[in-house]
């Protein structure tokens, strides 16, 4: 008996999802717990593995669109000796006549032409267009060998200093290249473009001298990662100080819900954090209960899974108050657009050596840009500059942080 593989639910807003790529072929044999597929929902994607063994038939293709409880395919229980025989395997004919094969071939398999997801990104960094590599995998795929190979023989460009003559210039193919957005991508910008236009979005700028702070992670850090194996980071500074400040400012902290404003007695900070497929902002949840360690440990595993692509649902569920850090990307400034429903984001930025005026001296000091946007309809504008200031005395003072002032 047949066992279908079907669209498992994926959170209670989650109700389809597209089919990001088949890891299997229709009439590939598949052991117990293989990938099959990547789903990639709202919020995040999945993977789903094979419930059995034996032949997979693929019903919906890549790029589907499919909903909750739909049937993608099946799998057909199987030990593999009797699977039926895949476009690797020949058909014997009899000797009197050559028979054609009748399985599917690679003229006009789904697969033939279509690149793998490295395949994909190696392409579209050397701006190559996808129907000029002949693909050399599995029913025609193109696979990451063919694209690298792709990438080798283009021309690289002359350097000005080679060029001895303008009109020899030759400025090769220009293409354009369209490419569909990702669901993951798609939801994100709905939700910056929601904030937008239900939110009356403001920022406050300040900046704060991180001396102190980098005094005690040069003294601190081998000790710190010895004992903890992990590393002193400047995230758990920045979500300490933001926690205090969202006690001490609690309508930073709350949300609206039509014509009343929710307050939320705990700290759930998400962590901007941008991952392969898109920004995605899980949550370490009752921040102001934790420790330094135990932050950074959230911030580091949290890393790792966006990397891998492995962020779930519930990681980024809820969540009262966001912190960006643009910086690491090399930002001077910017106004972050609050992550709805909640109603601030903290931003921040590059640390740069400037002269600052220091007790009549001037010296050299790593500063910060801050940068806080909010929802004027709830948080007046003294709220969220003095929001700011707690936060910068917190940080150019971080002993406050170990007594709580």
């Amino acid at each position: 008996m047949k066992v279908d593989i079907i669209v498992p639910a994926a959170g209670e807003s989650v109700t389809e999802a597209d089919i990001a790529s088949w890891s299997k072929t229709s009439g590939e044999f598949v052991e117990m717990d293989d990938v099959l597929l990547e789903l990639e929902t709202d919020k995040a994607s999945m993977e789903l593995n094979a419930e059995t063994s034996g032949t997979l038939t693929i019903v919906k293709e890549e790029g589907e669109t499919v909903q909750v409880g739909d049937v993608i395919g099946f799998i057909t229980p199987g030990d593999g000796g009797s699977a039926p025989k895949t476009t690797q395997e020949k058909v014997e004919a009899p000797a009197t006549q050559q028979a054609p094969e009748t399985t599917v071939s690679d003229t006009d398999h789904y697969a033939k032409g279509h690149p793998s997801p490295a395949a994909a990104n190696a392409l579209a960094s050397a701006n190559i267009p996808v129907d000029s590599v002949a693909g050399t995998g599995k029913n025609g795929r193109i696979t990451k060998a063919d694209a690298e190979a792709a990438k080798a023989t283009v021309p690289s460009s002359p350097s000005p200093l080679e060029d001895k003559s303008v009109e020899s210039v030759s400025v090769g193919e220009r293409s354009d290249r369209r490419e569909k957005m990702s669901r993951l991508r798609r939801t994100v910008a709905q939700r910056l473009v929601n904030a937008q236009h239900t939110q009356a979005l403001l920022t406050t700028f300040n900046e704060v001298d991180l001396t102190e702070v980098m005094n005690i992670r040069k003294k601190y850090k081998e000790s710190f990662k010895e004992k903890y194996n992990v590393n002193l980071g400047f995230m758990s500074f920045f979500t300490k100080a933001a926690c205090e400040a969202l006690q001490e400012f609690p309508i930073m902290n709350a949300s609206v819900d039509d014509d009343h404003i929710v307050y939320h007695d705990y700290c759930d900070i998400g962590i901007a954090v941008a991952s392969p497929k898109g920004l995605v902002v899980p949550v370490i949840r009752s921040a102001d209960q934790l420790s330094f360690k135990q932050i950074e440990s959230a911030i580091v595993g949290y890393a790792k899974k966006a990397r891998d692509g492995q962020i779930s649902l519930d990681d980024m569920d809820g969540g009262t108050f966001t912190i960006t850090n643009g910086g690491t990307f090399g930002s001077m400034l910017s106004t972050p657009i609050v992550n709805y429903p909640q109603s601030a984001i903290l931003g921040m930025h590059n640390i740069v050596q400037r002269p600052m005026v220091v007790d009549g001296e001037i010296k050299a000091r790593p500063m910060m840009y801050l940068a806080v946007s909010y929802d004027h309809r709830i948080i007046d504008g003294s709220d969220a500059v003095r929001f700011l200031v707690a936060i910068k005395d917190r940080l150019e003072d971080p002993s406050r942080l170990l007594i709580g002032l």
